[in-house]
């Protein structure tokens, strides 16, 4: 895994050993950050489920203004930290070792402009963490959330039952892309 553009660009980056966390895949990531590339300078990006920060620093390294990054693995936090003093990203980034209930509800106190959501797809993580920004009213009214998942019938269908569209979904292999935006 490395940063691939912006001022960090080919850093390449630590990741973490076992089965329990599944990194982006390098063509998910670099199709992603090609659709909301015009989207990122000068924005505040939330990277909820960092696993290895590798989303939330590739924001930083292209320009955003700040990006928050949380795991409740210390392992994971710990890389994190590790990964964003190797990219020199430091300044610009939050980093918490926290559920990511305790973020979205105590943390986080501003409103975000794109939030990427990529927790363990067995989980029903997607739906909570949804739920809670609406309920918290950290959108504003250009925001994206993009949720990466497995599963896209299961999580259409629980995304139709809370406000929020459904802007466009892409398949990358099994990974499938959904952006979102509130009503």
């Amino acid at each position: 895994m490395r940063i691939i553009s912006g001022k960090a660009r080919g850093t390449k980056l630590y990741t973490l050993e076992g089965e329990k966390t599944r990194p982006t895949l390098d063509r998910v990531k670099e199709s992603l950050f090609n659709i909301i590339q015009n989207e990122i300078q000068d924005k505040v990006f939330l990277d909820l489920f960092s696993g290895s920060g590798a989303i939330g620093l590739e924001a930083l390294s292209r320009g955003a203004k700040k990006a928050i990054l949380c795991d409740k693995s210390r392992k994971a936090y710990e890389i994190i930290i590790k990964n964003a003093e190797k990219t020199h990203l430091t300044e610009n980034a939050e980093i918490y070792n926290l559920d990511f209930k305790d973020v979205l509800q105590n943390k986080i106190n501003q409103e975000l402009d794109i939030i990427y959501l990529d927790p363990p797809y067995e989980s029903d993580f997607i739906i909570e963490a949804v739920n809670l920004i609406l309920e918290k009213n950290l959108l504003n009214d250009d925001s994206i959330i993009i949720v990466e998942t497995d599963n896209k019938g299961k999580i259409i269908e629980q995304l139709k039952k809370i406000k929020c569209k459904i802007e466009d979904i892409r398949k990358y292999g099994r990974a499938y892309l959904i952006f979102l935006k509130k009503i």
